[in-house]
């Protein structure tokens, strides 16, 4: 145990209606405890989790605020319905901060138990400002009312070492392990900029410590410059009426029927509670959705190599409650138990790697072009314990992997790395490299954007070509989604306030499988909706997955399948169960919409969230190269014919580029126009006073940004 600087006692405050009405102000530069009123206010406008994270923000920073500044913040919460045991996915914890990579408001979640735990000890959100000199290990207890900053100089910076130690430290008992929760990054996040934060829960059955992560924007990268090594929160006592509701029983009702559904059509139709988001593997393949060697490609031969049944048989353990939160039936967060590790510092030991998921099957294994299993476990273990962003990692190095292939940069420039697709011992060499601070892995730790500027300006590549197939927009790297046959899912990712992250629309199944939004009014009121529906998952605790992935079995009955009104329902119902008020399925939309306006708005007071903003790289709209076009000839050949009214036959390869990208770009620029007008925002993608008005949102501070801008 590390020496006490500032020890503090408080009396948690007495939960109601799915609110403390308290938050935590914690400032490590000066030591500062301070415990703040959560206004009515702010829950009629902010309603809790990203809302609340946003709102403490905003008034933290100004627009000269940098990431690395003290007073950036990093922000957390977990919204009223966070917590409650009787629905699945109710552990979410939100957290926002201006990013290191994209200079605006980033929002992320993880799951695991540090939401609750926090929310139970007494706070609807905690504020980290400020920067300390050492080393910082934050300590919450709940049951005993106790805050103390210690330093933590002593303890081991690897997420697997640090949250084992802490777990045991303040647990102080095998059966007391589950109380705790830790949030810590990892060494790579003092020399990069995707530093993440990992989330821990204590899986009794396994008898070890599991990570869950708010990955995306940087968090991480913030947490170590403020020299805060961890945050610990305990609390026991987990009861299904801790939120104190006002109607318990309708919770109980509305959980009992979903856990039938879960039980009942999880193995017919997702199997989420065997193999968890990985199980869309080969679907996506099928579907030539599966981003292959940097985007270039939906699909591979190889990809059978990576399927759900290889992870299941070999990797996985089975038979074990997954669940990251007491009471998610879905169960989807898998593990590879005794994973023997063949490199880096911990090699020939055996571990536990949460995963694979999706996401770390498609980036870490096909989009690098590699489709060894062993390989993209060791690279999701590294990632996690590191603390590295493995969305981000994963597509840069991709990006890296092509520029290496096509010459744009050479061995001489690596460091001697042989950067080739498929080359899975460098790619884990990289990650050695960002724990240590050394060599090139420390550049590619810079993220896409300032890797265009620097391979640009520094060895001599060629400007226009990394512009095209560098997968970054607002400087945060793609999701692991090959999309450009879904007009609706690149505006899904480009037309973000944060980036492009699939948790604000992800909409490539409606879009390509299904058929559901094939007009530009259909795609633009898509680019409405979900966002805004899955904005409110993060205002309340929630996890996105028990919405759509499993469905009633009558669903595609209704009119609206893809909605899946039935659980929309189950949402509003749990809503009002816990908050006492009485709100329908528009006000849930409409509670979204000021939050996602106010994020806009602070994206502008930032200096992005603009049209110029939202931009897409073009290989996320189209074939970049003539193999990419090559491989896919007899696709592009018949829109050149059908959509344009051209003989390809009387067309060179260049010609045939060129026509597609000019008519791709132009579809992309109209949707955009035909989102923005839905919205409420004018044609450069400001919200107009109109609107905020209409959604009670005109407050002055909100208009005299945007007032500079129409």
């Amino acid at each position: 145990m590390g020496k006490i600087l500032k020890q503090i006692r408080y009396t948690p405050a007495k939960i109601e209606r799915g609110y403390s009405n308290k938050s935590l102000y914690i400032n490590v530069g000066d030591l500062r405890i301070e415990e703040k009123e959560v206004t009515n206010f702010m829950k009629e406008k902010f309603v809790g989790g990203k809302g609340f994270d946003l709102w403490y923000l905003w008034n933290a920073v100004t627009p000269e605020t940098r990431w690395d500044s003290p007073e950036n913040e990093i922000v957390m919460s977990v919204g009223p319905l966070g917590g409650i045991t009787q629905y699945s996915g109710t552990g979410k914890t939100l957290v926002c901060a201006i990013s290191p990579l994209t200079g605006i408001p980033i929002d992320s979640n993880a799951g695991g138990y540090f939401g609750p735990l926090l929310k139970f000890a007494g706070w609807d959100a905690l504020e980290l400002q400020g920067k300390a000199e050492k080393d910082l290990i934050i300590f919450i207890d709940g049951n005993e009312g106790l805050i103390s900053i210690e330093e933590g100089e002593e303890y081991p910076e690897d997420t697997h070492l640090l949250a084992e130690e802490l777990t045991a430290h303040f647990a102080g008992s095998e059966e007391d392990k589950v109380h705790v929760s830790v949030v810590s990054s990892g060494s790579a996040a003092r020399h990069v900029l995707m530093g993440m934060l990992n989330f821990s829960f204590y899986d009794p059955r396994r008898k070890t410590v599991r990570v869950k992560q708010a990955a995306r924007g940087g968090l991480g990268t913030i947490l170590r410059d403020k020299h805060i090594k961890a945050l610990v929160v305990k609390f026991k006592g987990i009861k299904p009426n801790l939120n104190n509701p006002a109607d318990i029983a309708a919770i109980n009702r509305i959980g009992v029927k979903y856990h039938k559904e879960v039980h009942d059509l999880d193995e017919k139709q997702n199997g989420m509670r065997k193999i968890g988001t990985a199980n869309t593997i080969l679907v996506m393949d099928k579907y030539d959705l599966l981003p292959t060697r940097n985007f270039q490609t939906g699909g591979d031969p190889d990809a059978v190599k990576i399927s759900p049944e290889v992870f299941i048989n070999q990797y996985l353990t089975q038979g074990l409650h997954d669940g990251c939160w007491y009471g998610c039936t879905m169960s989807c967060a898998k593990a590879a138990d005794h994973f023997k590790l063949l490199t880096g510092p911990y090699a020939g030991q055996c571990v536990t790697v949460d995963g694979p998921e999706y996401e770390c099957a498609a980036g870490l294994g096909s989009n690098l072009g590699i489709f060894d299993p062993q390989a993209i476990l060791e690279q999701n273990f590294y990632c996690d314990t590191y603390g590295i962003d493995l969305i981000s990692y994963a597509t840069t190095v991709a990006f890296i992997m092509e520029c290496y292939e096509r010459e744009q940069i050479r061995p001489e420039h690596t460091g001697g790395l042989d950067l080739r697709f498929g080359n899975a011992a460098a790619s884990l060499e990289l990650l050695h490299q960002m724990s240590r601070g050394e060599g090139f892995g420390v550049l590619a730790g810079l993220g896409i954007r300032r890797l265009k500027k620097v391979f640009v300006e520094r060895f001599g590549a060629d400007p226009k070509l990394l512009e095209d197939i560098g997968m970054e927009n607002k400087g945060l790297e793609y999701s692991e989604y090959l999309h450009k046959e879904s007009l609706a899912q690149q505006g899904g990712f480009a037309l973000t306030n944060k980036g492009p992250q699939h948790d604000e629309a992800w909409l490539i199944f409606m879009d390509m499988v299904n058929n559901q939004i094939p007009t530009f009014e259909d795609k633009a009121y898509a680019l409405y909706y979900y966002p805004m529906f899955r904005t409110w998952f993060g205002l309340c605790g929630l996890c996105k997955l028990p919405w759509n992935d499993i469905v009633p079995a009558d669903n595609y009955k209704t009119d609206t399948p893809a909605k899946v009104p039935e659980h929309v329902q189950n949402y509003v119902d749990i809503f009002n169960a816990v908050t006492g008020k009485k709100i329908d399925q528009d006000e849930l939309i409409r509670q979204s919409e000021r939050v996602y306006n106010f994020q806009r708005v602070f994206n502008i007071r930032m200096g992005s969230g603009l049209r110029q903003h939202d931009k897409a790289p073009y290989r996320s709209l189209g074939p970049v190269t003539a193999e990419e076009y090559l491989s896919r000839q007899e696709r592009y050949d018949k829109q050149l014919r059908e959509l344009q009214g051209l003989d390809p036959a009387a067309m060179s390869l260049d010609e045939k580029l060129a026509a597609t990208r000019a008519y791709r770009e132009k579809q992309f620029e109209l949707l955009t126009d035909a989102v923005y007008k839905r919205r409420g925002w004018t044609e450069d993608g400001v919200p107009t006073p109109k609107h905020l008005k209409e959604i009670g949102m005109d407050l002055p501070m909100l208009l005299e940004v945007v007032e500079k801008h129409l």
